[in-house]
């Protein structure tokens, strides 16, 4: 069966390019997505699937019912954009000004839009269910995957499986590995409080900005003096502002915005904690005051044991141990995460580099792009999954 599902899913390809394309060109940011899960919804209700809409806000989640009784396996793909300027050379550039799939959401569900149309002509022979999450808005916290969870879309689901195409990787690798892959995120705001002045009587301030300078060299310590070098985390101050646009005057006040990556929860608190002591510390030893703010972001990505040897065992059969690698937990951050926090499962990469497509620059980037055969990779090593957990679950219950 497999190797059919292979053929049809290729066979499906251009009709998955202008999918993709289609989401390409008309993005939607996080939280405003309305055209890209309406044009989803409708194309899985064509298939005849059960098709739920507004899930937890925009998300849509679709249910495929095997013939044979079974467990139930759901796949998840993301489709918000990011608020960036389209600057590649394409006919399928953005055509939304400011807005672009600068991160290969829109590779995503179209990849899971094929999956969904060749499992659904095979349904009658699955010993077991599948359940497709559409996702909306995981690029801004608090993201879209908590509140879908929330509204039951995990509901009678025994495992979750996710995919992330791969700038940095070459088209054909598959990436995954055992417990942490991505890392918990949080962002923090600081305000400090002087007492502003004459630039030629810094006497008489309190100056905001060496406070400030002090600050961020003394955050730094954190990791390199209070952490115990066995875990890895950053701590970035990403923006420090104030100080005004004169050369002769001191303001009362400068803001700082930062953030922190960690893996386990007892690390995470204890940089919370480290930071808001010594923001008021040292703010206080300059004679001025402080506010600290933090806004946790998502926890880091879990990989379950058997689920992560699920994807790399599948993955080494379609595509040859060759093209496996192993990773090591990144610093990235994703609100899979939330899933893998309620069900068994495994988050997983596939690459899309291409230097020949000029598929070449990073995440994030304004000439962002992916090989788009990249597509198949992602709805082969689904269809994979899907067809070895189903039989092996069917197995063990017989």
């Amino acid at each position: 069966m497999q190797n059919t599902l292979f053929e049809k899913l290729e066979a499906l390809y251009p009709e998955l390019v202008a999918l993709r394309r289609d989401m390409h060109m008309y993005p939607e940011l996080s939280f405003q997505e309305v055209d890209t899960p309406r044009k989803i919804a409708e194309y899985l209700t064509k298939l005849g699937l059960e098709v739920r809409t507004g899930v937890g806000g925009r998300g849509v989640v679709a249910t495929l019912r095997g013939g044979k009784p079974g467990k139930t396996i759901a796949l998840r793909a993301d489709f918000d954009a990011l608020p960036i300027q389209d600057e590649k050379d394409v006919p399928y550039k953005s055509r939304i000004p400011g807005v672009m799939h600068a991160c290969g959401h829109d590779i995503h569900t179209a990849s899971l839009l094929g999956v969904a149309t060749v499992l659904s002509e095979v349904k009658d022979g699955l010993a077991g269910n599948v359940v497709f999450l559409h996702q909306f808005a995981e690029e801004v916290i608090p993201g879209g995957a908590k509140p879908m969870i929330e509204d039951g879309c995990l509901d009678g689901v025994d495992a979750v499986y996710g995919a992330h195409v791969a700038s940095e990787a070459p088209l054909g690798m598959v990436g995954t590995g055992v417990g942490y892959v991505t890392s918990a995120c949080d962002s923090f705001d600081i305000v400090l409080y002087g007492k502003g002045g004459h630039g030629a009587m810094p006497h008489a301030t309190v100056d905001p900005v060496v406070a400030g300078s002090q600050l961020v060299l003394n955050l730094q310590q954190i990791i390199s003096r209070r952490i115990d070098t066995k875990y890895r985390t950053v701590l970035t101050v990403s923006s420090f502002v104030g100080g005004g646009d004169t050369y002769n005057v001191i303001q009362d006040k400068v803001s700082l915005k930062g953030t922190i990556r960690t893996f386990e929860e007892d690390v995470r608190k204890r940089i919370e904690q480290e930071i808001a002591l010594i923001t008021r510390t040292t703010a206080e030893q300059a004679g001025g005051t402080a506010e600290f703010t933090l806004t946790p972001g998502y926890p880091a990505t879990w990989n379950h044991e058997a689920d992560a040897a699920r994807v790399k065992r599948v993955a080494s059969d379609i595509f040859g141990h060759e093209k496996l690698l192993n990773l090591e937990y990144g610093m990235g951050s994703e609100d899979f995460a939330y899933y893998l926090q309620h069900k068994p499962g495994a988050f997983f990469f596939v690459g899309g580099r291409n230097p020949e497509l000029n598929a070449i620059y990073p995440h994030h980037h304004p000439k962002f792009d992916v090989d788009e055969r990249s597509m198949l990779n992602i709805g082969k090593l689904f269809i994979g999954i899907v067809l070895d957990y189903l039989a092996s679950e069917a197995e063990a219950l017989a």
